[in-house]
C-alpha cells in the first residue's frame, strides 16, 4: 500500500471550507477510482495535511497522471487555500495498525 502525501495552508474558515470540499466533493470522487484504499484529512493550526491510501503507485498515475509527484489541486480547493504545496510525497506502508 502506498501513502500519498500532501500538505496546504489556510485560514480556520478556509480549513472549515476545504473540509466541506473533501467530504463532500474530493472523497466521493476518489472512492469510485480502482485502488483508492481511503484516506485522511488532518489540520494543525494553519496546516491542512491530506493523507490517502492506495493499492499502487499505477492507481495513483490513474488518478493523477504520469507525473505522480505533481499535486492535483482543483480550481474549487486551491480558492480556499491560502498556499498548497506543488508536489507529493508518495510512502510505502510498511505496517497498518489500523486492525
Amino acid at each position: 500500500m502506498i501513502m500519498r502525501t500532501w500538505t496546504a495552508r489556510a485560514t480556520p474558515d478556509g480549513t472549515a471550507a476545504y473540509r466541506t470540499y473533501f467530504e463532500d466533493v474530493l472523497l466521493p470522487l476518489l472512492r469510485a477510482r480502482p485502488g483508492f484504499e481511503g484516506g485522511y484529512l488532518v489540520a494543525g493550526t494553519e496546516s491542512l495535511e491530506t493523507l490517502t491510501l492506495w493499492a499502487s503507485l499505477d492507481a495513483i498515475r490513474a488518478f493523477a497522471g504520469e507525473d505522480c509527484t505533481a499535486a492535483v489541486v482543483e480550481p474549487e480547493a486551491r480558492a480556499v487555500l491560502i498556499d498548497y504545496d506543488r508536489v507529493v510525497e508518495h510512502k510505502v506502508v510498511l505496517v497498518d495498525a489500523r486492525g
